[in-house]
């Protein structure tokens, strides 16, 4: 499979089993060359980058996660490409742009793509565990794992779903109470203390699972564990001590800029709103509960970490943790995520190597700008095996080896239509600056992030100055970004209003998909 590039293999139309079968033998060759890292993924669902303490957040607590990124290296400049959970896992799962992995909006992740994560991982000879939220389709889809154990939160996409965190709390939590009890919805931007004894929560739950793992691992081969925590995502419903550790005079308040005013009227009448301007006093209080998340996720990191230093493999782990978008949270009055803004497309990102791997890098920052494809090739290199070729995303290790010379210059992200018509975009970042064209209208933007991080002032409104430069030297390099799709993305050589949608590019997996032998 590695000797043939993406494209020819999407040609192809199909795939047989024997060749899966061939593909395994890449375990042989990756166990040469010395002892491999266990590697432990750790992602959330909707962290903004900014709630870390290592991101310069005083009022947040995250030891745990602040010892990753001091024993570690912090990414300064991460994004992810499309900002909503299955495209962004997309990106993850296959080490590819979206324009090459199909999904550019919120749609179904394919039934299986030509390259892979957790079977890469695999037929690295790693045994391979997904505990969490994977939000694929079929939610069973394995994706290469040998095994998941999942919480999808409150979704059942085929009739005879139930996750395993909802079976263990209908078997084990209390009689006569709902998963929800609580009472507040997934997209609800309201927060509140979690109802029953936090035991029975489900980032209780996800933490238990990775410590059975961790504690019980027993076998020979290296292990990939992905740990996948649902929140903070909404419901925002920290347990009372967390709930009880923050006031909503410790938040900060929501940043407004000069351009955003057509998003203040409320999008709905009710608590799942996409845009509307509640006053601060809201905004802070839904950060209480998401805060309090955090730093609940923060204590089942912490354990985990414990529990490896306790067996002696904390020094052999290799440590990644991310988010696949973030949260608004009221920013410029919107809310949930979709957007190019920095609250929902900019992700913390935080790679810890194994003791004796780059210890150079321990508590640096690197400004590079970098995203989840580049997860993939960064645990294949970190696994000794040979990285497919084709793929977008590079090897993180790559930057830590000469100091990110020759790396990409800015990236692209972008969503297809979602919530209104209007919030339909594709955006370029270097980490300095950051453009975004609004495919229905053409009205573009653009931030200067290191004078102005809270995106307040859009420079592209600016009628002179060295802001029409700048404005036009970034719209030159979408227009280039864009040569490859050519129409309906330009035209004449320009960028062009588009009036309709496209949530799957050509690229993305059609029936084949569905022929493949799973493994």
């Amino acid at each position: 499979m590695e000797s043939m590039n993406r494209r020819s293999f999407l040609k192809s139309g199909a795939v047989s089993a024997a060749s899966l079968a061939l593909a395994g033998n890449g375990a042989v060759d990756a166990a040469q060359g010395g002892k491999r890292p266990n590697i432990l993924f750790l992602m959330t669902d909707q962290l903004r980058y900014d709630c870390l303490g290592c991101y310069g957040n005083g009022a947040i607590r995250t030891p745990n996660l602040d010892r990753i990124a001091r024993d570690g290296a912090t990414f300064t400049s991460a994004f992810t490409a499309v900002p909503s959970c299955t495209p962004a896992r997309s990106g993850l799962l296959t080490g590819l742009s979206p324009w090459h992995h199909g999904m550019l909006g919120y749609g179904r992740v394919a039934v299986q793509f030509p390259v892979e994560l957790p079977r890469e991982m695999r037929y690295a000879g790693y045994h391979t565990l997904g505990i969490g939220k994977m939000h694929w389709y079929p939610q069973r889809n394995l994706h290469g794992f040998h095994r998941t154990i999942l919480d999808e939160s409150g979704r059942s996409e085929t009739p005879e779903f139930e996750s395993d965190y909802r079976r263990w709390f209908r078997e084990n939590g209390p009689k006569g109470k709902a998963f929800d009890a609580t009472g507040i919805g997934w997209n609800d931007y309201r927060s509140r203390e979690y109802v029953m004894p936090e035991e029975f929560h489900p980032t209780v739950w996800t933490g238990n699972e990775a410590l059975n793992y961790i504690n019980g691992y027993d076998r020979d081969e290296p292990f990939f564990l992905k740990v996948s925590f649902a929140r903070p995502h909404s419901p925002y419903d920290p347990p009372k001590r967390f709930w009880d550790a923050y006031s909503d005079s410790d938040m900060p308040a929501p940043s407004v800029g000069d351009w955003c005013g057509k998003y203040a009227p409320k999008s709905g009448d009710g608590f799942s709103i996409w845009h509307g301007d509640l006053g601060a006093d809201q905004a802070k209080a839904s950060r209480r509960g998401y805060y309090g998340s955090v730093s609940f996720i923060d204590e089942q990191v912490g354990r985990m970490l414990d529990a490896l230093e306790k067996r002696g493999m904390l020094d052999n782990t290799l440590i990644l943790f991310t988010a696949d978008h973030g949260d608004m949270l009221g920013d410029h009055h919107l809310w949930r995520k979709t957007y190019a803004y920095e609250g929902s497309a900019k992700i913390p990102f935080l790679l810890r190597p194994p003791k004796g791997m780059f210890d150079d890098v321990r508590g640096k920052r690197f400004s590079q700008p970098v995203e989840l494809r580049d997860i993939l090739p960064t645990f294949l290199d970190a696994a000794k095996r040979s990285i497919p070729e084709g793929l977008d995303g590079r090897s993180l290790l790559d930057i830590f080896r000469d100091g990110g010379r020759g790396w990409r210059e800015y990236i692209d992200f972008e969503h297809d239509q979602c919530y209104g018509v209007e919030n339909h975009w594709n955006a370029l970042s270097d980490g300095r600056w950051k453009y975004v064209y609004f495919a229905r209208t053409g009205r573009q933007q653009l931030f200067d992030l290191r004078e102005d991080p809270g995106e307040t002032h859009d420079l592209a409104m600016d009628k002179g100055g060295s802001s029409v430069s700048k404005v036009r030297e970034w719209r030159g390099i979408m227009i280039d970004h864009f040569r490859e799709r050519g129409e309906p993305f330009l035209k004449d050589g320009d960028l062009t209003v588009r009036d309709s949608r496209m949530l799957y590019s050509p690229a993305y997996p059609g029936t084949w998909a569905n022929r493949i032998v799973r493994v």
